[in-house]
């Protein structure tokens, strides 16, 4: 059902009406977390796709429903691909996009601080201390 259902979110995500969003975005939200793990990432990076565009959204029902959104994909996605849409953003000029992406920065660090050890860069060694993830070099 998931690729019946994607062209239609589409359509919603990107509606005028905010009501359409906010629905729509509570469907992608229960939605990834139900396919998470069955195959179906094409379909979840192409709704993220739509979703991120409405970070900026003023309305706070809207806001809470596209976090709500984000958090689910990034279960059925993992931390990672949230993190690289993250990067975009941390360091913006403007301080209403450093916001919005900071907040779901520490969302996605409080909730995956395991997982995205593997995705940090790495710092060389120096005289003192040893930097080395001797783990993540097994494989």
């Amino acid at each position: 059902y998931v690729y019946a259902v994607t062209y239609l979110l589409e359509d919603a995500l990107m509606d005028r009406d905010l009501v359409h969003r906010q629905t729509a975005c509570c469907v992608v939200k229960h939605m990834s977390l139900g396919v998470a793990g069955l195959g179906r990432e094409d379909a979840m990076q192409h709704l993220l796709n739509f979703v991120w565009p409405n970070i900026f959204e003023t309305s706070p029902h809207v806001i809470n429903a596209v976090l709500e959104a984000i958090e689910g994909i990034s279960v059925a996605l993992g931390p990672t691909t949230i993190l690289q849409y993250l990067l975009q953003g941390l360091y913006h000029p403007a301080r209403k996009v450093r916001q919005i992406y900071w907040k779901i920065y520490n969302t996605l660090y409080i909730r995956y601080q395991d997982a995205l050890i593997p995705t940090l860069p790495r710092v060389t060694d120096d005289k003192e201390n040893n930097y080395r993830r001797w783990e993540l070099e097994y494989f």
